[in-house]
């Protein structure tokens, strides 16, 4: 049974190593010292050179071994050189001589392409085993208002119960251990368009078409992500990359099942067509990796792979077919980069919610254009209430506060005003500007953290 595990800085600091759930890692292993002797000049410019070139032709994944191979080889040549020196009594090798040396043992290459680059099937084949299909049923209420009649007495309102109804939604999931944990979006499982909530029940269906009952692990619906699990052994891991090391215009494929199973296992490609987007969804601000591989409807939750063969992001949503009622859009999707899913995924099997989530524990209302003219009020969010022992309550925020600004950037909106939050952690101290009978001041909050647990 595979661990869990996690790569992190004891100190807190963000690992640009990729933690994973496969027991891979992009940390790379540090060559020998050569021994001491009149020889050290020559091993010391030699092991520069292969660290150099291991860095520079991107093999992340398999370099420490291909290194150390190469190191030995070096340090018998070294010492085959030393002995020649202190034999013969000639001077050191020249730069040319130490870099032919180097090039024997094969790790100065002129492309940065290449060994683990993977032909676009070969992708396929490797990927497929761990892309799996996310069944998940709802039931949803649905208010009625009732209907007018007419009878004796006249016109009369007749009262109606809610009505309910039971509704299938289908996504994609991304196997992450060999023992049955899988990732897929949050809002796979978990309605909120017609607040149904979290889903009754979630299958799983893997690539060999076998299907299992699925246990809801936990989800963040802010973050969009949510872990299940299935009780099955010897599954085929997805192996994750590093989507801090993504570039603009990388060749992606996609993989998934739009529209449901009848197009199960779906490969469209495409390339990173941006970096870092600042995309609101839902009034929820995500950063997000924009690609146009097409991604429809079904295909949230699967993966987005690079060139190696590896997950560099969970795919999420796209654009609508159009845009303010006029442009017309085509091939703009997103993704969550998989270093942000990989420390999501930790803090939900760790602890059962996202860590160091920021709130200010308040709830409010817009103030719009009309509401200000009508009130006298300046625009911006309108604090109608202010949680008990909450970051707020203990800066002073009272209700009735309209906050204008975060840090001195200017919010009108409830989304703007949680954008500019996000920003921040737990813990973080802000500046919010706001007006209080008429007056302008300004106030510093330290941020709680959030730790409602959503399973």
């Amino acid at each position: 049974m595979n661990e869990y595990n996690y790569n992190a800085n004891n100190n807190g600091e963000e690992n640009n190593s990729m933690n994973t759930y496969n027991g891979f890692s992009t940390d790379g292993g540090s060559p020998k010292k050569p021994k001491k002797h009149t020889g050290l000049k020559i091993a010391a410019s030699l092991m520069a050179m292969l660290c150099v070139s291991a860095g520079s032709i991107g093999v992340y994944s398999q370099v420490e071994g291909r290194l150390k191979n190469a190191v030995a080889m070096v340090e018998e040549k070294v010492e085959e050189k030393v002995e020649n020196i202190e034999k013969n009594d000639s001077t050191e090798p020249t730069a040319a001589d130490t870099a032919a040396e180097v090039e024997k043992v094969g790790l100065i290459k002129t492309k940065t392409s290449s060994s683990d680059e993977m032909a676009t099937e070969d992708i396929v084949d490797k990927l497929l085993p761990s892309v799996v299909g996310v069944e998940s049923k709802f039931t949803v209420t649905q208010e009625n208002n009732g209907g007018f009649y007419f009878g004796f007495g006249g016109f009369g309102q007749q009262e109606q119960q809610p009505s309910t109804y039971s509704a299938t939604g289908t996504g994609t999931g991304v196997v992450i251990t060999d023992n049955g944990y899988i990732v897929t979006n949050a809002h796979v499982i978990y309605d909120s368009e017609h607040g149904a909530g979290e889903a009754e029940s979630v299958s799983v269906i893997l690539n060999d078409e076998k299907s299992y009952d699925a246990e809801i692990v936990g989800y963040d619906t802010d973050c969009d992500i949510a872990v299940l699990k299935i009780k099955a052994e010897g599954l085929t891991a997805a192996e994750f990359g590093d989507s801090d090391k993504i570039r603009l215009g990388e060749s992606v494929i996609a993989i998934g099942n739009p529209l449901g199973f009848d197009l199960m296992d779906t490969v469209t490609g495409g390339m990173i067509s941006g970096i870092n987007r600042n995309i609101t969804i839902n009034d929820k601000a995500m950063n997000l990796i924009q690609t146009d591989a097409a991604i429809n409807s079904g295909n949230s939750g699967g993966p987005l792979i690079n060139k190696n063969g590896q997950v560099i992001g969970i795919n999420s949503s796209k654009m609508s077919s159009t845009y303010s009622g006029e442009a017309s859009i085509e091939g703009i999707g997103f993704a969550i980069p998989s270093n942000e899913v990989s420390s999501i995924v930790d803090d939900i099997m760790k602890y059962g919610y996202v860590t160091g989530k920021p709130q200010l524990g308040i709830s409010c209302q817009d103030v719009t254009e009309n509401i200000a003219q009508m009130f006298n009020l300046p625009q911006g969010v309108y604090v109608t209430a202010v949680s008990e022992g909450s970051a707020a309550e203990k800066a002073g925020i009272k209700s009735g506060d309209v906050i204008t600004a975060v840090e001195g950037k200017e919010v009108k909106t409830s989304e703007e005003l949680n954008a500019q939050k996000n920003l921040h952690s737990a813990g973080d101290e802000i500046e919010l500007t706001l007006t209080r009978e008429g007056k302008e001041e300004t106030v510093k909050v330290t941020l709680d953290e959030v730790k409602n647990k959503n399973k």
